[in-house]
């Protein structure tokens, strides 16, 4: 069985589990979360010396980090990842999009208004350029997802999976106006009801390893 060091608030690691779930992959859970302390430890550093998670372990112990890394793996050779050589790199422009716009603007703020060691960020020269960023993003996945209803076209794909990781908690966690975005707002409950799907919270707990 394949094992998943995951931190359970985070969106990185979410996508990964909820992936998984849409697979009906099991897994080994190990809760890595924000504060416990198990990315610093020296055994942990010795599977991902970036201090990390996600990280999977594969059954033969190969190692693999990175959240999107991890997605496209788990995906190939699945209806969520596309065989056409096009419609991959379509999969790969948003999943590129995704850490550097998105993920370094929406989850940045919402880390910072989220997590108590955070709190010292919490300032308007911090905030405010953030929220603008984020916006921004958003707007480029709204142009999007008002001529298709999913970021490559008409299925869901991991490039979808990789932007719900924190699209879908943007208003609540980094106090983005989703009200300004419909077509994300309707592309959200789309993947709410896909078959399978978990929310953020959601862990093996029959296999947590805590």
């Amino acid at each position: 069985m394949i094992t998943l060091y995951s931190m359970p608030s985070s969106g990185n690691s979410y996508k990964v589990r909820l992936l998984l779930a849409f697979l009906g992959v099991p897994y080994r859970h190990v809760d890595a979360e924000y504060g416990s302390g198990l990315t610093e430890t020296p055994e942990f550093r010795a599977l991902n010396p970036a201090g990390k998670v996600p990280l999977l372990v594969l059954e033969d112990g190969r190692l693999l980090s990175e959240s999107n890394a991890i997605l496209l793996y788990l995906a190939h050779g699945t209806r969520f990842l596309p065989d056409d050589a096009y419609e991959q790199a379509l999969c790969h422009q948003w999943m590129f999009f995704e850490q550097n716009a998105h993920e370094t603007s929406v989850a940045v703020r919402a880390a910072i208004l989220t997590y108590p060691q955070r709190a010292h960020l919490r300032t308007p020269d911090r905030l405010d350029p953030l929220l603008e960023s984020g916006h921004r993003a958003l707007g480029v996945m709204e142009a999007r997802l008002e001529k298709t209803p999913y970021l490559t076209g008409d299925r869901l794909t991991v490039a979808d999976i990789s932007l719900y990781g924190y699209t879908h908690s943007a208003g609540a966690k980094g106090g983005f106006e989703m009200a300004r975005f419909p077509a994300i707002d309707a592309w959200l409950e789309r993947i709410a009801a896909e078959p399978g799907h978990v929310p953020l919270s959601f862990v093996p707990e029959a296999q947590a390893n805590s």
